[in-house]
């Protein structure tokens, strides 16, 4: 199996060309809806519009339907963690089976699934029989399913595209899922209110019937075809050796996991702020999720807009996402808790997307399963041991102190680590003025006279 520069793989970047500056002639910006052209690419796009809503609304129905049973932040954590468990048990081995089936199918698989899990846990709770571990249950289902679906979800992307687009779907995907984010909690936070949690799951269920319907209805033909890895010994081991080989992939992984681990247990978080700080109801919860996601979505969009993901933007997003989380932690009211909400979320977001595309883009093609399920095992796996650590510190020591402990990691991590590729690459920051702005940037410890005159 080839390990070097695939096909459809972008050249990876060297740890001096993912810092510092770029050349004024590679600032390039695509169109924001580019990969939208390709009529595969718009049908799944269509189609994870209406899932993600309901993805997000179960979300919101499953955490405040914990909280309502149990009273406590540390089983929403447990729930949360529970989701998430698969992926850091088996990710890695289903990033070697989704390098080995074919991506359409997996999905199809994956989706009627977790449909499924949905449905069922509607019944149970629509019937009034629904207890917590009922939920416990379906959210490690949910995760098991996820295993599969997350790296052929990623990896399928590049089929759908090809190399010259994949960054462009890469962010509307996450802008897909930032805009369901607007919609799908404030749709729960009514539903919750009105009706009850049981139909918020319910609909999540019949909502995967959009984006099947999109996977039966693409052409097969316009795909760009990938050569799928042979049944073989010592596929896991040379995915991990082939990430370990290479900085700007391994860095990339070690924030992001920092990051998501400690800095992303918003499950715990704002349903303790909605509940136990300002004393509010499943209203002020969901209003929490929507402006966050008013910023994830713009920084989604901006990313669309960027014509490369480079490691300095990584750096700066996750050290400026922790410091907000930190500021957040000490609004004396809701109001402002709220408003904050949407810098966190557009700084989280820079992170996420500039870190997926930056990872797929300099990935084998033949290695992007293998690869990507370690990304997002990172990524999702570290709920399991982040979020009961939230929780608890939460319980112990108010929910004040769980969003600034996290946020205080996320953003040390992000300077530690710049710092060290920052030496890696020979480079050095730089501080000057730039049309009479402020400018903090990374350059080669050789342009010093270059940096004096930024």
């Amino acid at each position: 199996m080839s390990s070097g520069s695939g096909a459809d793989s972008a050249p990876a970047p060297t740890t001096h060309e993912t810092l510092a500056e770029p050349p004024a002639t590679d600032a390039r910006k695509s169109s924001m809806f580019s990969s939208l052209k390709v009529r595969n690419y718009r049908l799944f796009f269509m189609g994870q519009v209406v899932s993600n809503i309901g993805t997000w609304m179960q979300r919101i129905a499953q955490d405040w339907l914990v909280l309502s049973l149990t009273g406590s932040a540390t089983a929403v954590g447990v729930t949360t963690a529970l989701q998430f468990l698969p992926m850091l048990l088996f990710g890695l081995y289903g990033g070697v089976l989704v390098d080995r089936l074919p991506k359409r199918r997996t999905l199809l698989f994956t989706q009627s699934a977790m449909a499924l899990t949905g449905i069922a846990l509607a019944v149970l709770t629509l019937s009034g029989h629904v207890q917590v571990w009922h939920v416990y249950v379906a959210a490690f289902a949910v995760g098991l399913a996820t295993v599969l679906d997350n790296p052929a979800r990623q990896t399928f992307v590049s089929e759908m595209v090809g190399p010259d687009q994949l960054q462009n779907a890469v962010s509307l995907n996450s802008a897909n899922f930032q805009s369901a984010r607007l919609v799908g909690p404030a749709v729960a936070g009514v539903m919750i209110t009105g009706v009850g949690t049981g139909w918020a799951f319910l609909f999540n269920g019949l909502s995967f019937v959009a984006p099947l319907a999109g996977l039966l209805l693409m052409r097969s033909r316009d795909l760009h075809a990938v050569e799928r890895a042979p049944r073989g010994k010592g596929q896991l081991r040379e995915g991990l050796h082939y990430v370990a080989g290479r900085p700007e992939l391994i860095w990339t992984i070690v924030l992001v996991g920092f990051v998501s681990t400690f800095g992303f247990n918003f499950p715990v978080y704002l349903s303790a702020f909605a509940d136990d700080v300002f004393h509010a109801g499943a209203g002020s919860y969901s209003l929490f999720n929507t402006l966050m996601a008013v910023g994830s979505l713009a920084g989604a969009l901006l990313a669309a807009r960027r014509g490369t993901a480079r490691m300095r933007v990584l750096v700066a997003g996750a050290v400026a996402f922790g410091a907000m989380e930190i500021v957040a932690s000490m609004a004396p009211s809701l109001w402002l808790f709220a408003l904050l909400m949407a810098p966190i979320g557009m700084f989280g977001m820079t992170v996420n997307v500039t870190a997926n595309s930056s990872v797929q883009m300099s990935t084998d093609p033949a290695m992007r399963g293998r690869v990507m399920a370690l990304y997002m095992m990172v990524f999702m796996g570290g709920a399991p041991i982040g979020a009961p650590i939230a929780g608890w510190i939460t319980d112990a020591y108010g929910v004040r102190a769980g969003l600034a402990a996290g946020g205080a990691v996320s953003a040390a991590a992000a300077v530690t680590i710049g710092l060290v590729l920052a030496r890696m690459g020979n480079l050095r920051l730089a501080v000057g003025w730039n049309h009479g702005h402020p400018r903090v940037r990374f350059v080669p410890r050789e342009a010093r006279e270059l940096a004096a005159v930024a």
